[in-house]
């Protein structure tokens, strides 16, 4: 099993510079994973993924000037020995280069069966310089939505009023890497398992600063309350998308959401860290296609 297991990484590092080549560069980039229910007891990945614009070698084209990368995702279950992998292309032509700390951000998604023993690679490389590229991996258990008792989704953060990106239904959510989070006013979007329909509920968002370096923040939390009721049939999931509007100063601060079934008084929550950096450097939002449909290399 260890041989496996060593032979498996091999092969998913060589991926991060597009077949492990000598003279490969460094591509930093940023990333979160978020999971949700899938079908047929699986679950759905979802990976966002941000660079800096000064990280990435600039085409010039006849209309100005283009961006290029491709992003991988890649699930890998020591003990079962299963992959799961998308590879996808992204790029964006301008009029006029981006400032270098601009962000460029893309979501893809992928499914696997919930695991205990799964790890994860992600991975980014500049299309248009071979040998220029990042990985980055950990142990990543894939939690099981399939039971029967009150769950929630990851909770994910998105840019607010979305036009564009990741499709859950008929939510759409324009996530970015919590890391890199540009502003204070954000969509919010989580599903709920399990809430027979007719049920009524009771929804709580906290938005608090996280505690740095084991000390805690004097700063008062945020805090909002919804009430509805339950629409899900069967064990369909409830959608739930909200945006929070609030001013928040630059820093590190942890989301909270809290469901109430409060017809058996049973309830769940789920929390996750984000930082808020500012608008200075602006962010775009860029489509993440098929590896095959990406653009030809431009002649230089």
């Amino acid at each position: 099993m260890l041989q496996i297991c060593l032979t498996l990484l091999s092969f998913l590092t060589a991926l991060s510079t597009g077949g492990g080549g000598a003279g490969a560069s460094p591509l930093p980039f940023f990333y979160d994973l978020y999971t949700f229910r899938g079908s047929g007891g699986s679950t759905d990945v979802v990976a966002a993924f941000a660079v800096s614009v000064g990280r990435l070698e600039q085409e010039h084209t006849e209309a100005g000037v283009r961006y290029r990368f491709d992003v991988t995702l890649v699930l890998a279950d020591t003990a079962l020995r299963t992959v799961s992998r998308t590879d996808d292309s992204v790029f964006v032509d301008l009029r006029r280069p981006l400032v270098a700390d601009h962000l460029l951000y893309t979501q893809i998604e992928v499914q696997a069966p919930p695991s205990s023993s799964t790890v994860q690679r992600v991975i980014m490389t500049d299309a248009t310089t071979v040998g220029v590229g990042q990985l980055y991996g950990s142990a990543f258990p894939i939690p099981d939505y399939s039971g029967s008792e009150l769950m929630l989704s990851d909770i994910a953060l998105g840019l607010p009023q979305a036009d564009a990106g990741w499709q859950r239904g008929e939510a759409r959510l324009a996530l970015l890497p919590t890391s890199q989070f540009p502003s204070s006013a954000f969509d919010v979007y989580y599903e709920i398992y399990n809430l027979p329909s007719g049920h009524p509920y009771l929804t709580e968002i906290a938005v608090e600063p996280a505690p740095l370096n084991g000390r805690a923040d004097d700063r008062s939390p945020v805090r909002l309350r919804f009430s509805g009721t339950s629409t899900a049939l069967g064990d369909a999931y409830l959608p739930e998308l909200r945006q929070v509007q609030t001013s928040l100063d630059r820093g590190r601060y942890r989301i909270t959401v809290r469901i109430t079934d409060e017809q058996t008084g049973y309830s769940a929550s789920r929390s996750r860290v984000f930082d808020v950096r500012g608008w200075a450097r602006g962010a775009t939002l860029v489509a993440a296609l098929p590896r095959a449909n990406r653009p030809p290399e431009t002649p230089r």
